[in-house]
């Protein structure tokens, strides 16, 4: 029988420094966790002070975090400076890329990355006109391309997990303004994960979005903090059972 794997996910923490204590504070109430999952927007406008503050938060951590970025820490392009200062505390941030994880000899494969724009049925920008436009869309074939990679690199893992900001479904946005649902994630992130099914989808971004959705039998979950209304929603996944 397989481990039960005990994951800590959320998304849109906002790093700042008026968050600190609570920061703290929430990474330090943990316990029992196997891995902390992070689903963008670790901070305010992108600031790597700002990165400094959530990891300091997360040295109090009893398991490996891993993160992937939102639209929020691209603010003002030090995208760079603020995934240095996380790595040098042991953060792991994935952008268009997996990390594999022994947990008690079960294998636990996260593929993460940002995901991007684009919408959904009866609202999607096409790859047609303006050059600008045309480059958002490719923007969003890289994120797609990079799912499939990692999927097909996590394949042979007992538990897999993605990782994203923006939304891969309509599914978990209801609660948004349909208005801006284009820019809140696009069905095209969804076609390589029906195509190689993990057994969770993560992510963030719309935050009066509703909890959870699926993309066919996938459970896909928006775990931005102001759905979830906590520190972390702790997830229990044995590859095999319904997340609890």
């Amino acid at each position: 029988m397989r481990e039960m794997i005990r994951i800590a996910a959320v998304g849109d923490v906002h790093a700042a420094p008026d968050r600190r204590a609570a920061l703290q504070t929430a990474f330090a109430a943990l316990d029992g966790i196997d891995l902390v999952l992070v689903a963008g927007d670790l901070t305010t406008h992108g600031e790597p002070e700002q990165a400094a503050i959530l990891a300091a938060a997360a040295a109090g951590s009893p398991a490996p975090v891993v993160a992937v970025l939102g639209n929020h820490d691209l603010h003002v392009d030090r995208a760079d400076e603020l995934v240095d200062v996380l790595a040098d505390a042991g953060i792991t941030v994935l952008d268009r890329s997996s990390h594999t994880y022994d947990v008690r000899g079960t294998s636990v494969g996260v593929v993460g990355t940002k995901g991007f724009v684009g919408g959904f049925p009866d609202s999607q920008l096409p790859d047609f006109g303006e050059a600008l436009l045309r480059r958002v869309y490719a923007e969003t074939t890289e994120e797609v391309l990079a799912l499939e990679r990692g999927l097909e690199a996590i394949r042979d893992c007992d538990v897999r997990i993605v990782l994203l900001h923006y939304a891969p479904t309509a599914s978990t946005l209801a609660g948004e303004p349909e208005t801006i649902w284009t820019f809140l994630g696009s069905d095209r992130l969804a076609v390589p994960i029906a195509a190689h099914p993990p057994d969770i989808v993560l992510h963030g971004h719309g935050h009066a979005g509703t909890f959870r959705g699926a993309i066919g039998d996938v459970p896909v979950y928006n775990v931005a903090q102001p759905v979830i209304k906590r520190d972390f929603w702790i997830f229990e996944l044995d590859g095999a059972t319904t997340p609890g």
